[in-house]
């Protein structure tokens, strides 16, 4: 089959969903079956971090979902500019530390 045969797969986005959720820290575990990434928003002044979506994933899947964000980050930061990560952070309560 060529390119302009392959059958394309039909995804269905619900209203809710679309609308997503922001969330500014990820935390991430694993088992020697999966991989569970837990997206969670952490508000200042707030002592907990509420988690939002889990998304469970095979290894092989979350390797997939690795390369295919460092490709996406990679076109943007051609098109965009650099992602500079700041070096010292500050965490919601107030410690200070190096990342």
């Amino acid at each position: 089959m060529n390119e302009n045969n392959k059958p394309g797969i039909e995804i269905q986005l619900d209203e809710q969903v679309a609308q997503g959720n922001y969330c500014n820290l990820a935390i991430i575990a694993h088992s020697t079956s999966e991989f569970i990434v837990d997206f969670a928003t952490m508000l200042p002044g707030l002592p907990k971090a509420r988690v939002k979506s889990r998304i469970v994933l095979t290894p092989e899947h979350a390797k997939r979902l690795l390369l295919s964000l460092q490709e996406n980050i990679n076109r943007y930061e051609s098109n965009v500019g650099k992602i500079n990560i700041p070096t010292k952070v500050v965490d919601p309560f107030g410690h200070k530390g190096n990342a």
